[in-house]
């Protein structure tokens, strides 16, 4: 166990589970990174996209301006170009074409409908204006809700409903909810977010005439994917297409995706040879972007009088905007919902119906715990909601209804198969750190200003490294399997290490390292890490779901390895011993005469081959080895988070007295590296929980358009955080490591709605939707006070009658 320390300072170099700093931070704070705003091309045409101010409507005419005709592109003119198809081999998934630019009709406000180039931004932007746009506009289903219950009107007219999809599970529902003491019904609402990263989308591309090729420089987490399926939507074999990812300045799932605006700038370089560039700005982002979190649920738990949960009842109405993006569908968010709503849970009953609907609203898109933090959410206030109605400390309900560690591995309700961890350990951990007892006695002595304190708690499993099979079921179009990764030793005895994800944030460049220096002893500073060139890197699927250090880094040591026994060969023939007289060893082939360094094995192959061993291996000091998890169900991560609070209820504004998390994601590659995972992705629930709403008025028009309307929260609203890191190694993965990228992201909501609503239990006032405005907050508290005054009356009435 360990607890981060701002003072304690890094070392410089080391292999698996040292505090490297992380190389690629020099660069960003001398201001040295290259984003793909930082290329400079001659005659670079800079794009503007004119964007529906409808939500629906049909297209009726777009005018060029005549004196910029041939600077204006619409759908018909990008004849070579396929609309972007997200198919699914889920059950009742409905398919949709998205256009790179809006035919026929536009579907959410902000849909591009026609591009327009010029030399600079403000230029295309003018010539934006002068295009003539004729809407014949149509209702907008503004909610879910009602997409969900109409069908006169439909986003996409092919269907019949606006549905996505339906999904449903049932395992032994009735048996285990029969006769159960203890019923619980509640509803939970999420709001729809925006995704902010730093930077936005940006693309540049261009025709490359040496090497006949479009090169797409572009901000994005899966360059390998990109190139893909650009290929296919311009019909060009995947040889012609070149795919850069530079320095990405944030991505949270936001660039996991083919985004339309990427199709549109690729068909301009390759339609005109010249390269053109398209860089989003945040209006653009807040209105058009991408949307996601937006879950409603309505939730039956059926549990015993002391509190354990039997059985449990879903029906939860996902808001999927007007698109299924490309690859990972709409059916991810859905799929996944279905299957991680029971959680770290011991419950063998379970009931679910998962509806999707398409609504006049930008797409639904990945972000970062992907569908996790609803169904924490969900799960957690309904542990909570158990414990009130038993009476019950909640941690210790909760703690009651945790997996057991000695039951790991262990497979729940819905078949997630968890490999290892100790669910109940870290709960029992975070309570002790919080002290319980003491917020308890401060609680009830009352504060001096009139707040109410609270405390509350969350646990959460965190899928990563998904594997073929899970993929597989969840039908995309692009399955993942092995990781690639090829390592090459150098002349001088350096390393490069070539891996075909990409990092938004994570220190790939570092971890990398140091998973090659574990295996060959060479020093981290030397050793550069390349990855985001599709011409440079061998394929992957690239960064999403928290696989990153386990499917990459598994590739890394796997292929490290590949070269020991070439080394052993060469060294021992320099030395003049046998091969089974000497060993590798931190960087060097040791024997009983003397030790040969990398570099002079190095030195030996590339300049001085007459120094070889006669049939020395051909393949040279270079390798490319794959890697896969030994069962392809992942490995899962976990942590329980916990906070206590002081809630104003004159004002609605909660202050977050002391926050605790106790992670466990195996074997740390870097625990600087976790930590500063953890706490951004703390930093996002909390926005998740108080600041965080993309509104919509009864016309699908955006409410919410700049960083005045949209709250985020910044460093005064991060609290201390206090870590604790539980090593539970993975059977599974090398060197145990599991995903932790996604996880700060998933707990907080959970856990500070239900330290408010353990505050506010004096008055009976209970929240349960995203975010907790101060209004939210208020008008609960005036609700619960209305229905107690009102209970009252009632009873006097009866007294008298």
């Amino acid at each position: 166990m360990s607890h981060t320390d701002p003072t304690e300072a890094p070392i410089e170099s080391g292999g698996v589970g040292a505090r490297v700093r992380r190389r690629e931070d020099e660069r960003h704070l001398h201001g040295k990174g290259k984003f793909v705003a930082d290329y400079t091309f001659p005659d670079l045409q800079e794009v503007a996209f004119l964007r529906s101010p409808l939500a629906h409507a049909r297209i009726e005419r777009i005018g060029k301006p005549e004196r910029f005709a041939d600077r204006v592109i619409v759908r018909e003119d990008m004849r070579t170009a396929t609309d972007i198809v997200a198919d699914s081999s889920l059950p009742t998934y409905k398919p949709s074409s998205h256009p790179p630019l809006a035919s026929g009709k536009v579907r959410f406000v902000g849909e591009p409908v026609a591009m327009c180039f010029a030399s600079s931004r403000a230029e295309a932007e003018d010539i934006a204006e002068e295009v003539e746009l004729d809407l014949d506009e149509l209702p907008a289903l503004a909610s879910a809700f009602a997409a969900r219950d109409r069908t006169d009107v439909r986003v996409h007219d092919h269907w019949t409903d606006n549905l996505f999809l339906d999904l449903k599970a049932d395992v032994n529902f009735d048996e285990r909810s029969r006769d159960a003491p203890i019923v619980i019904k509640q509803k939970v609402d999420l709001a729809r977010q925006c995704m902010v990263p730093m930077e936005g989308k940006a693309v540049l591309a261009y025709w490359d005439h040496t090497q006949a090729q479009l090169v797409v420089i572009t901000s994005t987490q899966v360059p390998h994917m990109i190139r893909t399926v650009l290929s296919q939507c311009l019909g060009i074999d995947h040889a012609q297409v070149r795919v850069i990812s530079p320095d990405v300045g944030g991505a949270f799932g936001y660039k996991c995706v083919l985004q339309q605006e990427e199709l549109c700038v690729a068909w301009l370089a390759l339609t005109y040879k010249r390269p053109f560039r398209f860089i989003e700005d945040r209006r653009e982002h807040l209105i058009a972007g991408a949307n996601t979190r937006q879950h409603h649920y309505e939730l039956t738990a059926y549990a015993d009088n002391n509190g354990r949960l039997l059985a449990l009842d879903c029906n939860l109405l996902i808001d999927g905007g007007a698109y299924s993006a490309w690859p990972f569908t709409i059916g991810l968010e859905t799929g996944q919902a279905l299957g991680n709503l029971p959680g770290p849970y011991d419950f063998r009953g379970y009931r679910c119906r998962t509806q999707c609907a398409a609504t006049n609203k930008p797409g639904f898109l990945p972000y970062r715990g992907v569908a996790r933090t609803g169904v924490c959410f969900a799960i957690e206030l309904t542990m909570d909601a158990i414990a009130r109605a038993v009476g019950r400390e909640a941690w210790e309900v909760r703690y009651d209804n945790l997996i057991r560690g000695a039951e790991m591995p262990y497979t729940n309700v819905v078949k997630k198969h968890y490999d290892s961890g100790d669910f109940q350990e870290s709960l029992k951990r975070a309570a002790e750190q919080l002290d319980v007892a003491k917020w308890r006695r401060r609680q009830k002595q009352g504060e001096p200003d009139g707040r109410l304190i609270g405390i509350g708690f969350a646990t959460f499993t965190e899928q990563s490294a998904h594997g073929t099979a899970v993929f597989a079921s969840w039908g995309l179009p692009v399955v993942p399997g092995y990781d690639l990764a090829t390592v090459r030793i150098t002349a001088d005895g350096g390393l490069e290490v070539r891996a075909g994800i990409h990092s938004h944030g994570q220190g790939m460049e570092t971890t990398l390292a140091q998973i090659a220096n574990e295996v060959l002893g060479i020093p981290i500073q030397k050793i550069k890490v390349v990855h985001g060139d599709t011409a440079l890197t061998p394929y992957s699927t690239g960064t999403y779901a928290s696989r990153s250090i386990v499917m990459a880094g598994g590739a890394v040591a796997a292929t490290c390895r590949e070269l020991v026994p070439r080394l052993i060969k060469i060294g021992a023939h320099i030395l003049d011993e046998a091969e089974d007289a000497v060993r590798f060893e931190a960087g060097e082939v040791v024997g009983a005469t003397g030790r040969v360094s990398l570099a002079e094995i190095g030195h030996a192959w590339y300049l001085r081959p007459e120094r070889l061993p006669p049939g020395v291996d051909l393949t040279g000091l270079e390798a490319t080895q794959g890697f896969k998890p030994k069962v392809d169900t992942g490995a899962f991560s976990y942590a329980t988070h916990a906070a206590a609070v002081a809630v104003d209820t004159k004002t609605g504004h909660v202050d977050i007295l002391d926050y605790v998390i106790v992670e466990d994601c195996g074997r740390m590659i870097n625990p600087m590296v976790v930590e500063g995972q953890t706490i951004g992705g703390t930093a996002q629930g909390i926005g998740t929980a108080f600041y965080e709403e993309t509104l919509y008025d009864d016309n699908a028009q955006p409410l919410t358009s700049t960083l005045a309307d949209y709250m985020l929260p910044g460093p005064t609203e991060l609290p201390p955080l206090t870590i604790i890191h539980m090593e539970t190694p993975s059977p599974y993965t090398e060197f145990g490591a599991k995903g932790v990228g996604e996880g700060g992201a998933i707990a907080p909501p959970a856990t500070l709605f239900n330290a408010v609503n353990d505050a506010l239990s004096p008055i009976g006032a209970l929240v349960s939707e995203t975010p907790l405005t101060p209004r939210r907050l208020l008008t609960a508290i005036e609700a619960a006070k209305a229905a107690t005054h009102s209970k009252a009356e009632a009873e006097h009435a009866h007294e008298v009658i």
